[in-house]
């Protein structure tokens, strides 16, 4: 401003001094702020027809899914909650890293008491040198599986992105999962007899099952989508688009415990973007997508495609020996309005098993970090903490009074260096504000596992968990190398690992035990992809680092919302650093009251 005085000082008439002023600031440098974007949460209950059954589900404004948020990096989001449920409710922006403002974080208990039934909270919080695909969901026991929506946060204006303009974006397509029964109940029921709950009836896109379910059985067709007659009159997705075009499609596993493969058929996909953070793009024809986890593609249409329509389909990826929707869910690519024949049928794309770890890991393995000077890769290379959690199921004693049906009489649970997440009756961030922490929460959750153990072999007689709402502290900008370790505890299976208030770079992963001397050297340090979400391997192992640079409290945890109900969780204390931008906001005024 100094210059822009100095210039108009000197200019001599006003209309010089107009000219200066313009040329002045036209040399100034240019910011572009963002702006503020209001939006209003109505959650009540809505009837809604699946399959054939109409429930009354938990909705945002009457949708489900619930409203698309957009907005643009550095814009400031506002969205005023109102809740008209008799449920709690508390929501999480996920993968917004929330800058020392864990209180707009949103999981029940820990950043935040939840909603309660005709009470209202503000999500007040700006977007920060993050661009790309996220999205929202309730985080209050089960109600994310239909409470939950797309977040799109476009680059500055005046920045494209570093790949080639695609020709025009797709509406997000959210995975989910429906359930003819009332959730609530099928969570509670399974944590009352210690027993696996029941599994959803289908997978859904953006809300909408497809045609290879009916309302009399959910066995889905083996090779064929129906005929397209029953396609058009079904709850079927249909995404258009024109031949010989380059199409930006967002893509979200919003499921409730299930990882998906999905394809399109004769289609070839080219991925350029995971958990909202750009990597070298590489082709694949089919994805696999973790619950929290988002993909953006790049779909280059055929010039003369051979049909006028092809079938999309999502299928599970599994390890486990319980039961669980084994299933395939499809939606229509449709080029042009399809007439519907007796003779117009859509083979579904070829997605691999259902066990099929091998296909998980090939794809996994080709994600890498742009790591350019725009984009560029700041993966610690010194680590002050090492950190190893074992991260698997177990089980719990049944009470002397009932009859249960876990494992040999027991109760499932789950748990991180066998400690399973206890929830406090007050949320954590409180606690940490107030500096009371007795009687809420304790700083000595296990940062090695306490019984070491042959953890991808033959598990140990005892399979019983501890319980406690153990945190683990850390200092201010502590750099942190963590190993996230799968067992065969009940069966070795997959988990995905979600971490609020931070990116971090997987630098490494294998199978079977992690070898801390031998694996170390095979790091990626130098374009490790960054994510939000991360799945342990199927007996194996998975190392990531982070800065410890956002103060608060942040939770870690299971996104299968079954392992997050048994207790595979745990939370991050991150102290307030010596500068004022260091330290944690205070709290709003109308913070929810537990």
């Amino acid at each position: 401003m100094g210059t822009l005085h100095r210039g108009l000082r000197n200019a001599g008439s006003p209309a010089c001094r107009f000219l200066a002023a313009f040329a002045v600031l036209l040399a100034l440098p240019r910011f572009t702020a963002g702006i503020t974007r209001h939006y209003t949460f109505n959650v009540q209950m809505t009837n809604v027809t699946r399959l054939c059954v109409t429930r009354s589900i938990p909705t945002v404004n009457g949708q489900f899914p619930g409203p698309k948020l957009v907005a643009r990096e550095g814009d400031r989001l506002v969205i005023k909650v109102h809740n008209h449920m008799n449920y709690n409710v508390s929501f999480h922006w996920h993968g917004i890293q929330q800058l020392r403002n864990g209180w707009a974080d949103g999981p029940s208990y820990i950043t935040q008491c939840p909603i309660q039934g005709g009470g209202s909270y503000t999500y007040d919080f700006t977007i920060t040198g993050q661009r790309g695909t996220l999205w929202w969901h309730a985080h209050f026991s089960w109600l994310r599986v239909h409470l939950y929506g797309p977040l799109v946060i476009l680059p500055k204006r005046g920045e494209g992105y570093p790949f080639p303009r695609p020709y025009k974006e797709l509406p997000p397509i959210m995975f989910g999962e429906w359930f003819n029964a009332d959730t609530e109940a099928v969570i509670n029921q399974a944590l009352q007899t210690g027993g696996g709950p029941n599994v959803s009836d289908a997978y859904t896109f953006n809300g909408l099952p497809g045609p290879t379910y009916n309302c009399s059985s959910k066995e889905p067709m083996n090779e064929l989508i129906t005929d397209l007659i029953d396609a058009l009159v079904a709850d079927t997705y249909k995404l258009k688009v024109q031949p010989g075009r380059t199409y930006l499609l967002r893509l979200i596993n919003s499921a409730l415990n299930d990882e998906l493969f999905f394809g399109i058929a004769n289609h070839t996909l080219t991925v350029v973007e995971a958990d909202a953070n750009y990597v070298k793009p590489f082709t694949a024809k089919t994805l696999v997508i973790s619950p929290g986890q988002t993909i953006n593609v790049l779909l280059t249409t055929p010039p003369n495609p051979a049909s006028q329509a092809y079938a999309m389909a999502i299928a599970p990826y599994t390890n486990t020996i319980g039961t669980f929707d084994n299933t395939t869910a499809a939606a229509v690519l449709e080029y042009a309005p399809t007439r519907a024949t007796s003779n117009n049928r859509l083979p579904l794309p070829a997605l691999p098993r259902y066990n099929d770890t091998n296909a998980v890991a090939n794809f996994t393995s080709k994600f890498r970090s742009l790591a350019t000077a725009r984009y560029p890769a700041r993966v610690p290379l010194a680590v002050d903490r090492h950190v190893l959690f074992t991260v698997g199921l177990g089980t719990d004693p049944c009470p002397s009074n009932q009859t249960c049906q876990g494992p040999n009489g027991t109760k499932f649970a789950a748990s991180m260096n066998n400690n399973s997440f206890v929830r406090p009756r007050v949320a954590l961030l409180e606690a940490h504000y107030q500096r009371r922490y007795a009687g809420v929460l304790m700083a000595n959750f296990p940062t090695t596992p306490p019984h070491p153990f042959n953890y991808t072999g033959t598990p140990p007689n005892n399979t019983f968990v501890t319980h406690g709402t153990r945190i683990v502290p850390l200092k201010f900008n502590t750099s942190v190398e963590l190993v996230l370790q799968g067992t065969s505890i009940q069966g070795a299976e997959s988990h995905p690992l979600h971490m609020h208030g931070y990116n971090f770079f997987v630098v490494g992963q294998g199978f079977g035990n992690y070898d801390p001397v031998n694996d170390p050297a095979k790091y990626n340090l130098v374009d490790p992809v960054e994510r939000n979400t991360v799945s342990v391997p199927t007996a194996g192992w998975v190392a990531v680092r982070f800065l410890a640079d956002n103060p608060g409290v942040w939770l870690m945890h299971c996104h299968f919302d079954v392992h997050l109900s048994w207790g595979l969780s745990m939370a991050w204390l991150i102290n307030d650093g010596p500068l004022p931008n260091q330290k944690m906001l205070p709290p709003p005024s109308d913070l929810p009251k537990c």
